[in-house]
């Protein structure tokens, strides 16, 4: 009855906690403050959703584990234990296009979501533009000071294109703000030491990843993509229908 009454503070109901017990005799009450619990789980949940701007995804139910030729499944399912998150850890996904990595990030950002952390999935070059295009020094500012609040930052496609010095700075500013504080997931086509091909000029690349790698856990996928193997079996099935309705034509 004493987690109900502190139920009832929390929920916003002081009249209620203020007179407990006179209230607390009522049978209707716990399943008020229940049922207010539990829709209120739900809001919160639509709004951590929300900004966590996932998008569409398919769940790690549909992970093909054996398209990529290289694939440590026990340390990408032990990642949804979230436990990386209240050391915290960066993650660092690392492999050619097309092997899954941007899954795994969004169900990473989805579970860490669920379970009451504020996530935020983000492609690389659309975080690095809003910062760029920030107008002043105060709204930059502000917009590293959000980015640095969110406990998972997923940051997708890093070396995908190449950079200024002034991406690589800003880029750094955000990962140095959240060293040791909070957890980045990142996912990269290039291994750390070709990043010097994605900021070419930039002086702080060193840095950057030592940065990222100092507290970080490295998971490298290998293969040929599956987006492109996906592509090719729905050419060969839709050739294959083709071929049926020429046949099915000519014997009429």
């Amino acid at each position: 009855m004493e987690e109900l009454r502190a139920l009832a503070s929390k929920l916003g109901f002081h009249g209620i906690a203020r007179h407990w017990d006179e209230y607390s005799k009522l049978s209707w009450v716990a399943e008020l403050l229940i049922m207010e619990q539990k829709e209120k789980e739900v809001r919160n949940l639509d709004a951590r959703l929300k900004e966590a701007k996932i998008g569409s995804f398919k769940p790690m139910a549909e992970f093909d584990w054996d398209w990529p030729a290289s694939i440590d499944r026990a340390q990408i399912e032990e990642l949804f234990t979230l436990d990386f998150v209240t050391e915290p850890l960066n993650i660092a996904l690392i492999g050619n296009e097309g092997l899954g990595k941007t899954m795994i990030m969004q169900n990473l950002a989805y579970e860490a979501a669920k379970r009451g952390y504020r996530a935020m999935f983000v492609k690389a070059s659309k975080m690095l533009n809003e910062l760029i295009e920030s107008d002043g020094k105060k709204t930059r500012q502000a917009t590293l000071n959000r980015l640095c609040k969110i406990d998972v930052l997923c940051i997708d496609e890093i070396g995908y294109m190449n950079y200024d010095n002034r991406y690589a700075d800003l880029l750094y500013e955000v990962i140095a703000e959240r060293y040791s504080r909070k957890s980045t997931i990142i996912s990269t086509n290039k291994e750390f030491n070709l990043w010097s091909e994605i900021f070419p000029t930039a002086a702080c690349v060193v840095t950057l990843v030592d940065k990222i790698v100092h507290k970080s856990e490295i998971v490298v996928v290998k293969g040929k993509s599956y987006r492109l193997h996906e592509a090719k079996l729905r050419e060969e099935q839709k050739s294959k229908l083709r071929k049926s309705k020429v046949s099915k034509g000519a014997k009429k």
